[in-house]
């Protein structure tokens, strides 16, 4: 579990809320009109701009990316394809077959490396993973920059819905306070939506992506040059680029036995 990412959202939450009930009580900032204002019409403006089953997804993935998955560091994976590069040396590439990993995508290239399949295809199999992986976080990215950008401009929308209301009633004084507090609070609901669970998501999503990308490229790139039966010291150093230098996992590594 990312833990971080949790902390920060409910720390950016709990301190926007210490602030709002500061000289306040709750029921001051809650305004269900206002409320349904922000929240239908975000929901519609993302529905108009994307298809429900990519909303849907693109939900369950920021959920996956931002709080329950955590990457494989890339370091981890050198040691482990510099391990899978020493057993197919001695054992050949049938040798894999009894390899088990968490990583999904590693444990995909080692199951095309074992069914016999050509390095062509290999590659090419695994290329279009990465692409289609790549597609999948920057749809999902896209929606919550979405949800981000229409959930100010809807606060705006309940804004001047409120003026129009109460500007039509300043005969009576009892109106007058409802109607002002939808202008306010729509605005207050859109940038909460925005600045503190959407767009830090998008960011999450887009930096996940950019780290599941240079692993996968990783896996991919150590793969075909194991299939090429390259030494496992060579194949150490070359995916060492993957990582900074103070990272990097030690010469012994990828030394053969």
């Amino acid at each position: 579990m990312d833990i971080l990412t949790l902390v920060g959202l409910v720390a950016g939450v709990v301190i926007v809320i210490i602030a709002m009930l500061a000289n306040a009580s709750a029921l001051t900032f809650l305004n269900l009109p206002g409320l349904a204002i922000v929240l239908g019409g975000t929901f519609a403006v993302t529905l108009i701009k994307f298809r429900l089953p990519t909303v849907a997804s693109s939900f369950r993935l920021a959920i996956r990316a931002a709080f329950t998955e955590r990457l494989d560091h890339p370091r981890d994976l050198i040691r482990e394809v510099g391990e899978l590069a020493r057993v197919v040396r001695k054992d050949g590439i049938l040798g894999l077959e009894s390899h088990d990993t968490d990583n999904a995508f590693l444990q995909k290239a080692i199951n095309l490396c074992v069914d016999g399949h050509s390095p062509e295809m290999v590659e090419e199999t695994l290329a279009q993973e990465i692409e289609l992986t790549d597609e999948r976080y920057e749809v999902a990215e896209r929606v919550f920059r979405g949800i981000g950008e229409s959930a100010p401009a809807i606060g705006m929308l309940g804004t001047l819905v409120g003026l129009v209301q109460m500007l039509n009633t300043l005969d009576d004084p009892s109106s007058i306070g409802p109607a002002m507090a939808i202008a306010l609070l729509t605005t207050l609901y859109g940038a909460f939506i925005a600045q503190l669970i959407a767009l830090p998501l998008a960011d999450k999503l887009q930096l996940k992506a950019e780290d599941e990308r240079r692993n996968h490229m990783l896996i991919a790139t150590s793969i075909q040059n194991i299939l090429k039966g390259q030494n496992p010291r060579v194949i150490t150093e070359i995916l060492s680029s993957f990582v900074s230098p103070d990272q990097r996992p030690s010469p012994q590594a990828g030394q053969e036995v």
